[in-house]
């Protein structure tokens, strides 16, 4: 191990860090994107926006703060467990850089496995041609990671399914009546779109939603 620098522990010099730190960065929207909640989020935020059938409201940019905010909230506990358990001692000059980021990974880890269905893990350790662990530390950020996007995109899209539902409900019974009183030619989205946005509204939709997401996590 190299000399002490500013009280830490050097186990890579100081090229190879800044090397790091700036791959590390590249990164980062990636890691966000595919290692934490933002990714179901997102994805059931723009179920809702067709269902309701509204194109540019809210517009993506809406949907993308608010899918960050939700994953800010939902990560907190995990960011937590890597400030107290990985950059504080680091910063104290107790454990080195490889130590660092082996308790900066376990919480996140732990996180992804919580969320991902045993087959998708299973799938990627059959590929993979390995054993299943017997334990969470068993498994491998290179088999974690991919195994917890199936799963994630699987649980976005069977709750978007089941946000659709009302809003199909509504298109089709409006598409009915139209179709019973002769108006073939009056667009079904002109009389259905305020009224999704009303049963919506009535029902308290967003709050319902974000409290659906979030209780998806638990």
């Amino acid at each position: 191990m190299k000399p002490l620098l500013d009280g830490v522990p050097q186990a890579f010099g100081p090229q190879l860090k800044i090397l790091a730190l700036l791959t590390f960065l590249s990164l980062l929207p990636a890691i966000v994107l595919t290692m934490s909640s933002f990714t179901r989020v997102l994805v059931v935020l723009s179920f809702v926006r067709q269902g309701i059938g509204t194109q540019q409201s809210p517009p993506n940019q809406v949907l993308v703060g608010i899918a960050l905010f939700v994953t800010v909230f939902t990560m907190t506990p995990v960011t937590q467990v890597i400030l107290k358990d990985a950059w504080e001692p680091y910063q104290a000059g107790k454990i080195d850089e490889s130590a660092a980021i082996e308790k900066a990974t376990a919480p996140i880890r732990g996180f992804m496995l919580r969320q991902t269905r045993e087959a998708d893990l299973a799938l990627f350790y059959k590929a993979a041609k390995k054993e299943l662990p017997k334990t969470e530390q068993e498994v491998p950020l290179s088999i974690a990671a991919p195994a917890f996007i199936v799963s994630e995109l699987t649980t976005a899209f069977q709750m978007g399914v089941l946000v659709l539902l009302p809003f199909l409900v509504v298109d089709l019974a409006v598409a009915s009546v139209l179709m019973s009183m002769g108006m073939m030619m009056v667009p079904p989205t002109s009389i259905a779109l305020p009224l999704k946005l009303l049963l919506f509204v009535l029902v308290d939709g967003w709050h319902l939603l974000v409290g659906s997401l979030l209780r998806s996590f638990g």
